[in-house]
């Protein structure tokens, strides 16, 4: 009993401060993830470094897209067994980091940031860069995410306007997604631009 009771203690703190595991409940971040897909975060791959353009992040979206939470069935399964973790956390590309200009969309519907065109290798097949005509400032301390699949993703176009303006405070970053590992023969690594 006592063996089983330090090995829960040992997971929470491991959980709490070196990586995390989460699932996927919607299709926003397709074809990149995929729902019902385990995800590896790891929880400190920004201490004393900067959120990259292109990482795929984990964050907390209290004051920022809770209002959009999924209302996907599996999902609310999942986090009813405690399985998926906290039901504020999404997870979303980091398109956009302090000081930058994200605008959309060119003459050949491409994604701007700070003037020039983003290859995009990753957007589901069949979507443009955005539908939604946008240009935004993106504050010291805070960054612009968007799901891969732009056709179906509550992001930081769905708070234009609003407080914040969609943007994620970077305190609110619980870590970077590194691995799917769930199911088995879905496993791969996950980078900045692309799947592995």
């Amino acid at each position: 009993m006592g063996a089983l009771l330090l090995a829960a203690v040992a997971a929470i703190i491991v959980r709490a401060t070196l990586v995390d595991f989460y699932y996927i409940g919607s299709d926003s971040m397709e074809p990149t993830l995929n729902p019902g897909e385990g995800l590896l975060v790891n929880r400190t791959a920004y201490r004393g470094h900067e959120i990259s353009r292109g990482d795929v992040v984990v964050f907390d979206g209290r004051g920022s897209l809770l209002p959009y939470q999924s209302a996907n069935p599996v999902d609310t399964l999942l986090r009813a067994l405690r399985i998926s973790g906290d039901d504020t956390v999404f997870v979303k590309r980091a398109v956009g980091i302090g000081g930058d200009t994200i605008s959309c969309c060119d003459a050949h519907g491409r994604l701007l940031v700070n003037g020039t065109p983003v290859p995009e290798p990753y957007l589901y097949p069949g979507d443009a860069a955005s539908e939604q005509e946008f240009t935004a400032v993106v504050p010291k301390g805070r960054i612009w995410v968007m799901g891969d699949h732009r056709s179906v993703s509550a992001d930081s176009r769905s708070l234009l306007g609003a407080p914040g303006g969609g943007m994620i405070p970077v305190d609110r970053v619980i870590g970077r997604v590194e691995r799917i590992i769930w199911p088995a023969d879905a496993a791969r690594t996950i980078n900045g631009k692309a799947t592995e």
